[in-house]
């Protein structure tokens, strides 16, 4: 590999869970540096989402776009990633200006990759600028070297994977082998024609013996990474061992994980099964309860669901014999991984693949256009991965495209086939379309808002029908908020999941907030109250775990026994206990939760204001599409008629309910949208905002925000004195 620049330098030791350094990267200039953190540093940002926030907010401004030059992208794990000996450490966040929503995004992903790159001295990588040439960035601790070198060619099929660029291009690093102390992050062809681009995190698993992957998926990080000309980042460190946190107290350390993985050990088997089953297994939960997208989320339900139930895939495609995680010492090990899958479609038909899933997500985007394979459901997952496309964002995009289709917003002429519900052969061709920027692929690129505006503009046109009139017919079913698409549940029945949804500082995705299924199926939120509280207090704790390099799915989906015996059992406090423990026996601090929950707001505070500076951080912004809230049209009302006439009558109590259907469907989505809006006033008040949703002044300024940036900003919306807070 063509060397462009290298630089020596001596790892920095980890202590007490930090390096306080930070490599930095301007592709640009091709200047490789280090920067030492000051000690406030990580006690006000942590880690991980913290420290992409703070380096945005600092270095870019109103005017940076995805494709900026002084855009950057993060690469960051945080104080308890990094630890065998306690579960789910594997985690680091990737963090940029998004593509879809022009404003703040991150993604949390797994693998080696964010231990490797703080054993190899680094809290943080943060790039800058963008490369005339495709380049490669590698650390090289081993080597005590850190350089840019030219990307190599392999050929057309290599290049343009993701999964087979990366892997090559590994062998080709570590003299032709694989092995624990390399790891990788790659991108393919699909994020240079997409803006739903992800970042794939490559690893070895030593028991399969082969390279496996995690994905940073929502937001289009990897299209920023291909932007920047950064084609791979290697991490090569022997130095990755159990206890190289140092932490300050060893015995605590072990102490919280062994409690931990106990109650995993104990109760995943009776609950979820995620170490047998994977995320799947929420497939069946989500049918049973209404909740599993179909068509575009006109429906919660669907006949053929058992089909792709989890037991369908572990007896068919998954390893009984290999329980899989993502990183060491993780005993819920979810990440679930098959081999021997032979491709029936697409440019790669007939060749045996491995596949690195399927979670529950992406069987989502299928059913969400109608498709109940199981097969598909793995070789969708794969093709998405090797073009490095977010599963979530092109099954959305698609379903959305399928729906204009139906209802006569698009032609066969203008997509140049039939964009049909449950058609394979029709949805596999619009992803290899998607993903090499060709024929309607291109549009379908674009993600919903982008599309919608298309579609409405073409219609427009072609039938002299206003453009706001069709871009507001269409904005009823385009399921995104802020610019990105919906993860995939439906949110009809759930007040508290369509305020988790809407509220989301980066759109609607379950990372900062997922209530579905303690308020839809466990029933643990029943009244207003209760769900805007919840509203307010689990992004905060979620944004916790982003920050310190942590996986949620032990707190989350592991409820521990003794939780039902607290005020609040979906909080699952005894759990959240040993995190609290493990952060103080890690950083030698002596926090409580509430400390943690602080630390926290603080971050989601400086989201908040980044949002601002970008245009999406106001009220409008966070309204959902009238089918996130209820039945849109009058099929949806239909399929689960006794439901919302139940609904109905529970509302208007002593009042007269209309007779006739179509005026019930009418008056349901009515009451549906006053409810959201009742909710908006409560978690605004709630969180300290004013009902435009901007925070007050003593708001910012208690969590020592009110800098120079943060004062001007709120001085635009009114906000400039604690007297104006009324």
């Amino acid at each position: 590999m063509k060397i462009i620049e290298t630089v020596t330098y001596t790892p920095q030791p980890i202590n007490r869970g930090y390096t306080d350094q930070i490599l930095r990267v301007d592709l640009t200039s091709t200047a490789i540096s280090t920067s030492n953190l000051s000690p406030d540093f990580k006690t006000k940002y942590t880690g991980g989402r913290g420290y992409a926030l703070k380096l945005i907010w600092d270095e870019t401004s109103e005017n940076t776009h995805y494709d900026s030059p002084d855009n950057i992208l993060v690469m960051a794990s945080g104080p308890l990633g990094n630890e065998p000996r306690f579960p789910g450490s594997g985690k680091f966040i990737v963090g940029t200006i998004s593509p879809l929503t022009d404003t703040f995004i991150d993604s949390n992903v797994g693998g080696h990759f964010g231990p490797l790159l703080k054993s190899a001295g680094f809290d943080a990588l943060a790039v800058s600028g963008i490369s005339q040439e495709d380049v490669v960035l590698i650390v090289d601790v081993d080597q005590g070297q850190i350089q840019i070198v030219e990307a190599p060619t392999f050929g057309d099929q290599i290049d343009n994977g993701a999964l087979s660029y990366g892997e090559t291009l590994l062998k080709r690093f570590n003299n032709g082998k694989l092995d624990e102390d390399v790891a990788a992050v790659s991108n393919g062809i699909g994020a240079s024609n997409t803006r739903y681009g992800i970042l794939n995190s490559l690893f070895y698993d030593s028991r399969r013996k082969r390279m496996r992957s995690k994905q940073a998926g929502r937001g289009g990080t990897g299209t920023v990474m291909r932007h920047k000309g950064l084609r791979a980042v290697i991490v090569r460190s022997g130095l990755h061992k159990v206890g190289r946190n140092n932490p300050a107290d060893e015995k605590g350390v072990k102490r919280a994980g062994s409690s931990l993985k106990k109650v995993i050990a104990q109760v995943d088997p009776k609950q979820f099964r995620l170490r047998s089953w994977g995320t799947p297994v929420l497939v069946e939960y989500m049918d049973k309860y209404h909740i599993l997208p179909v068509n575009n989320y006109q429906y919660g339900q669907h006949p053929d669901a058992k089909a792709i139930f989890a037991d369908v895939f572990f007896d068919r495609y998954l390893s009984k014999k290999l329980p899989d995680g993502c990183y060491k010492g993780c005993n819920l090990a979810c990440a679930k991984g098959a081999e021997n899958i032979t491709l029936r479609y697409g440019p790669r038909a007939g060749t045996k693949v491995g596949v690195d899933g399927p979670e529950y997500e992406t069987a989502g985007a299928v059913t969400c256009m109608g498709i109940f394979d199981p097969g598909f459901i793995m070789e969708y997952n794969w093709y998405c991965d090797e073009y490095g496309l977010d599963t979530i964002s092109m099954g959305v995009t698609a379903s959305f495209l399928m729906e204009c289709f139906q209802r006569g917003y698009l032609s066969k002429d203008e997509v140049g086939y039939e964009l049909s519900w449950g058609d394979i052969e029709c949805a596999d061709r619009l992803l290899h379309e998607t993903a090499l920027g060709e024929g309607f692929g291109k549009i379908c690129s674009r993600g919903v808002l982008r599309a919608k505006e298309w579609v409405a503009e073409h219609y427009s046109k072609k039938t002299g029908k206003p453009y706001t009139e069709v871009i507001g017919e269409l904005g009823k079913f385009a399921m995104e908020t802020k610019g990105l698409e919906f993860s995939m549940y439906i949110t009809k029945e759930s007040l508290a999941q369509q305020g988790g949804y809407g509220f989301a500082l980066k759109g609607p995705q379950h990372d900062e907030a997922w209530l579905i299924f303690i308020d839809q199926v466990y029933n643990e939120l029943p009244t207003f109250k209760m769900k805007a509280e919840a509203l307010k207090w689990f992004p905060l704790i979620r944004t916790w775990f982003n920050a310190v390099g942590l996986c949620k799915l032990p707190w989350i989906d592991v409820r521990h026994p003794e939780a039902a015996n607290t005020d609040n059992p979906a909080k699952n406090l005894p759990t959240l206990e040993y995190y609290v423990q493990y952060l103080n026996a890690t950083t030698g601090s002596n926090k409580t939760l509430q400390d943690v929950l602080d630390d926290s707001e603080r971050l989601h505070l400086l989201q908040k204001l980044i949002n601002l500076r970008h245009g999406k951080g106001t009220r409008e912004s966070d309204q959902i599409p009238l089918r996130a809230m209820g039945p849109v049209f009058f099929n949806e009302y239909e399929a689960r008629v006794d439901y919302y006439d139940r609904w109905l009558m529970d509302q208007m109590a002593d009042k007269t309910i209309p007779d006739d259907p179509e005026s019930r469907h009418a008056l349901i989505c009515k009451l549906r949208q006053e409810a959201y809006d009742k909710l908006c006033d409560e978690v605004y008040e709630a969180k300290g905002y004013t009902q435009n949703a901007v925070p007050l002044l003593e708001m910012v300024e208690n969590f020592d925000l009110l800098d120079q940036q943060a004062r001007r900003l709120l001085a635009m919306f009114g906000i400039q004195r604690r007297e104006l807070s009324n």
